[in-house]
């Protein structure tokens, strides 16, 4: 097949332009349309077959009505959003204000494997304007910080295990007041107000990271916890109802009179 030889979809069958195209892992290609209904965490196309890519977007057309019966109960961002229906016990992460239209991947809060938090630091030195007129550096140097603050959400799915995302939109920008932007970790170890610009920002986008990443811990503990429960084998009681010893059924009512046992 010549460079210039016409290429098509093999998802779709369509023809794919010679720019357009994007190589699977088996020879294939793929067109921008199949690819903008990819998950926007997939980020391995190129060690994709065809197979695979069309697996994913049955999956994606399924997720539809994940999306569809969705009810958010709590959201925690100001742009990206992490959103909780915590009645299902299920989640999603977006910036769009569409859910249907968007078809963000629903998971569930046992696909959590964990939260990593990193704050990024910028620095900017600050010149002075020497009597030659050329910009030289003030003794001892001076600098202008900034920062963003990240989100890695690591989970267990066929087709991502991360959900990496940006807090902020710009970056805040607390003048020559340098933070404690600790990679791997945020917990404000500085108290009371700070001069400079924005370091109310700063600590604002701090909790919040904080707050994700202990509500998505809460999440995994409360799965665990019940999935142990779930094994505990059940204790004998005597039903208030009919006298009878049971260990009453998954609702906690007798297995013979169907009373509820706990009342």
């Amino acid at each position: 097949m010549g460079l210039f030889d016409k290429k098509f979809c093999a998802v779709c069958g369509e023809k794919i332009g010679i720019i357009a195209t994007r190589k699977l892992e088996d020879g294939g290609h793929l067109c921008k349309d199949c690819a903008k209904k990819l998950s926007p965490w997939f980020s391995d196309r190129r060690n994709s077959t065809a197979a695979e890519i069309k697996a994913q977007l049955e999956y994606r057309e399924a997720n539809k009505e994940a999306v569809a019966a969705f009810r958010p109960t709590r959201t925690l961002g100001r742009f990206t959003k992490l959103i909780l229906d915590e009645d299902a016990r299920k989640f999603v992460v977006t910036d769009a204000s569409n859910l249907l239209e968007a078809n963000p991947d629903v998971l569930d809060f046992s696909q959590v494997t964990g939260c990593d938090l990193d704050v990024r630091e910028n620095r900017r030195e600050l010149k002075r304007t020497g009597q030659d007129g050329k910009q030289i550096s003030y003794i001892p140097p001076r600098y202008e910080y900034s920062y963003d603050f990240y989100v890695t959400i690591h989970v267990n799915t066929p087709y991502f295990d991360e959900m990496n995302y940006k807090l902020n939109a710009a970056s805040v920008s607390t003048g020559e007041q340098a933070m404690n932007a600790a990679p791997g970790g945020w917990r404000v170890q500085r108290t009371g107000i700070l001069s400079g610009v924005r370091t109310n920002d700063y600590y604002e986008y701090l909790n919040l990271g904080n707050e994700i990443k202990d509500t998505l811990t809460q999440m995994r503990q409360e799965i665990r916890r019940d999935a142990e429960e779930a094994k505990a084998p059940r204790q004998a009681v005597t039903c208030p109802w009919c006298g009878a010893t049971t260990t009453g059924d998954a609702s906690g009512c007798c297995e013979y009179c169907g009373g509820s046992l706990n009342g």
